[in-house]
């Protein structure tokens, strides 16, 4: 018959086991989760966003007179764009947003050529594009946002900026 000690010996093993795979998964459990996959494509809309916005706001000051009030509004659109987007991340992530300008350091240039509306109807064009494409891939909200922002981009360069 065996001795008593062997099996002891087993238990504490197996009950050391199970309290470390239980802290593993604890400690695993309480750490910050990954993020979610499509949050690095929303930030890339952020990113074209503002950008677009301020193309269009740099356009304005040579632009026809006519089209002022245009590019005045695509600024404004995409600002709240960028705004949307923003909210969206910070909802995703449970962190709060932040503005590019409160966390970048850079000094401001001014370009060689001041950007005209044909500048703005491409990056708007390209804008819808990457949209679009990223709408098709996401269901819920985020698509209906980039879809709404799509269309919005297409409107702006097809109708407005003519």
């Amino acid at each position: 018959m065996p001795s008593p000690r062997p099996v002891v010996s087993r238990r504490r093993v197996l009950l050391g086991a199970a309290v470390l795979a239980a802290l593993g998964v604890a400690s695993a459990a309480c750490g910050k989760p990954p993020p979610p996959p499509d949050l690095d494509d929303l930030r890339a809309q952020l990113d074209l966003a503002r950008s677009d916005s301020q193309l269009a706001s740099d356009a304005v000051a040579t632009a026809i007179p006519q089209l002022k009030p245009a590019l005045s509004a695509v600024a404004s659109d995409r600002s709240k764009h960028a705004q949307a987007l923003s909210d969206e991340i910070a909802r995703m992530t449970g962190e709060a947003a932040t503005s590019s300008s409160a966390t970048t350091t850079t000094t401001i240039t001014t370009p060689a050529t001041t950007p005209t509306s044909k500048d703005v109807v491409a990056a708007l064009h390209k804008s819808a594009d990457s949209a679009t494409q990223l709408a098709a891939q996401l269901s819920g909200y985020r698509a209906g946002l980039l879809g709404s922002i799509a269309a919005s981009c297409t409107a702006a360069y097809a109708v407005a900026l003519v």
